[in-house]
């Protein structure tokens, strides 16, 4: 395909995303009003956080002072709407509890994976009596495990959660999804054991061999299907922003995944631009939408208030849509590829600074008043972390794009704390505040231990910072010591070694927290442990003397 096509080809779909957006807000699918963010609150609910499993005593000190009480009439209609969403979560425990058990597993088996790529980088001759544990091989296990086992299962966990609340109406469909999950993650066992044994394709995000990937298409199509039966069968009017973003990430990644795993397609420079195309897309088009779809659920859920400007919410959806395409050709920034296309993807990298300032000042404005909640509510405490960091790694991934900076970070360990920060300090962190707010719905039975809820958060807070910090450091000594002509490249490499040892220490302490995550998990499972009656608050000793601080876990 020529250049003149190519660029045709981009504002056609331009124009047609544009007539899209245009057609949406005939139809009012997208509500320009206050009353568009209501949508996922009940009658007479806005004002206090939600926790269906708290005591009377606890929702009421939830309440917000200021809001006034109901009449008979609001709470009536109030409970019968509280039981049809009670039905509605009813419908999707099973399939939120099998995809977020595989989740679990999932992320205890690639840290372990991780931690031990991390070693041997400054221990290369640790641990090498097995060829799978060979660095090239498991660090790879590691991306793998992380990309397509703990991050889609958590985030198909938490979808099917979701959507029966947003769209007000039980589940349909749960059977394909988790006949999906079944093949997807039978897909991904053996893709894994492929890597293991040396097979192979060879491009970064792409490794699993096409033939096993038949799998996780065919479990993706079946696990996408609970979405589309449960959108017709919807009883709202409008659709909340946070369906948009799941189903705009659940129709780009197929498309995705297919086009960049297709046999004997993608040759040369052009196999290379592809690879880039896909690695940075399925970061933006698929993970953030879905990230970000939770957030702004969960968020006003928990504070009992909706988003600030619904507006923004819109403006950060369809900027993403049409910014993002074609980011990921910064990373070929100095390659055999043509100009305008290295330049279109630094102009594009730098647009994203749109949706991100949009969801940022949307995010503070609407915890304006309620910070102090944070203090106590582990789930709100997750989400927020994780919202901030998702304004900290665009921005600094618009300004990595640009010549001047991209031309010291790249090929070096600054790019991998970069990958880092958006997938697991934005990602990975909205999706543990997501399953702790999740599964008591999903179990009927609340987090037995919340000194371990804290605990997990500090450990991987702390290890996150350790890691994120050296390995950003070491990465731009890399960089500099390689450009510098005058030192011989092993310099470049002996300048990362205490970096890198700093970045096995931050990932084991992570790694113990991702322990303590999945302990906590199958005692709650178990039912292990004390049973309690209300949410599990931190710091529960001073918020008993302040209730009116209180938020939802």
């Amino acid at each position: 395909m020529n250049t003149v096509a190519i660029l045709l080809s981009s504002f056609v779909l331009s124009i047609t995303g544009l007539f899209v957006f245009i057609w949406s807000l005939r139809k009012r699918l997208f509500e320009p009003t206050s009353a568009a963010a209501n949508v996922i609150f009940s009658s007479g609910e806005i004002g206090q956080g939600e926790d269906p499993s708290a005591t009377p005593a606890q929702r009421a000190a939830l309440v917000h002072p200021r809001r006034a009480p109901l009449s008979a009439a609001e709470d009536a209609q109030l409970q019968e709407e509280l039981a049809a969403r009670v039905e509605a979560d009813r419908s999707t425990s099973l399939v939120s509890f099998v995809f977020l058990s595989a989740a679990v597993v999932w992320l205890v088996a690639g840290s372990l994976a991780g931690l031990t790529s991390s070693i041997k980088l400054h221990e290369p001759d640790w641990a090498v009596q097995q060829a799978w544990l060979t660095f090239g091989r498991i660090r790879t296990i590691h991306l793998n495990i992380i990309a397509y086992g703990w991050a889609p299962m958590a985030a198909f966990g938490i979808a099917n959660w979701m959507l029966p609340r947003l769209l007000k109406t039980p589940l349909i469909g749960a059977r394909y999804a988790i006949l999906g999950c079944m093949l997807w993650n039978a897909g991904l066992i053996a893709g894994v054991g492929c890597i293991a044994a040396g097979i192979s394709d060879g491009m970064e995000w792409l490794e699993i061999p096409w033939q096993v990937d038949i799998l996780i298409v065919l479990g993706g199509a079946l696990m996408g299907l609970p979405l589309v039966y449960t959108l017709q069968a919807r009883k709202v009017a409008h659709l909340y922003v946070s369906v948009w973003y799941m189903g705009a990430a659940l129709f780009w990644f197929p498309i995705l995944f297919l086009i960049a795993n297709l046999p004997a397609m993608h040759f040369g420079v052009e196999q290379a631009t592809m690879n880039w195309w896909f690695g940075h897309n399925v970061l933006g088009l698929f993970y953030t939408p879905m990230a970000l779809a939770s957030v702004y659920y969960f968020l006003p859920k928990i504070i009992g208030r909706p988003v600030q400007s619904y507006n923004l919410s819109l403006l950060g959806f369809w900027t993403l849509a049409f910014f993002y395409g074609q980011v990921g050709g910064h990373h070929l920034i100095g390659g055999p590829v043509p100009g305008w296309l290295v330049t279109l993807s630094i102009v594009q990298s730098v647009m994203m600074i749109v949706p991100v300032i949009s969801f940022s000042v949307n995010q503070h404005l609407t915890l304006r008043g309620y910070f102090q909640r944070l203090v106590y509510s582990p789930t709100l405490r997750f989400i927020v972390l994780g919202g901030m960091m998702y304004t900290l790694s665009s921005l600094q991934g618009s300004i990595e794009a640009i010549r001047a900076v991209n031309t010291v970070a790249h090929f070096t360990h600054f790019t991998v704390a970069h990958a880092h920060l958006g997938l697991y300090g934005f990602f990975t962190m909205v999706m543990f505040g997501a399953v702790y707010f999740v599964m008591p719905r999903v179990m009927s039975w609340e987090w037995p231990y919340p000194w371990l809820i804290a605990a997990h958060f500090w450990l991987v807070v702390i290890g996150f910072s350790i890691y994120f910090i050296g390995l950003s450091i070491g990465g731009w000594l890399q960089g500099l010591a390689m450009l510098d002509a005058a030192r011989p490249f092993m310099d470049s490499v002996n300048v990362t070694i205490p970096y890198l040892k700093s970045r096995s220490v931050g990932g084991a302490i992570m790694t113990l927290g991702h322990l303590v995550f999945a302990g906590h998990f199958v005692a709650m499972v178990l039912r292990y442990g004390p049973a309690r009656t209300g949410a599990a608050l931190l710091h529960t000793t001073t918020a008993a003397a302040a209730p009116t601080t209180l938020a939802g876990a």
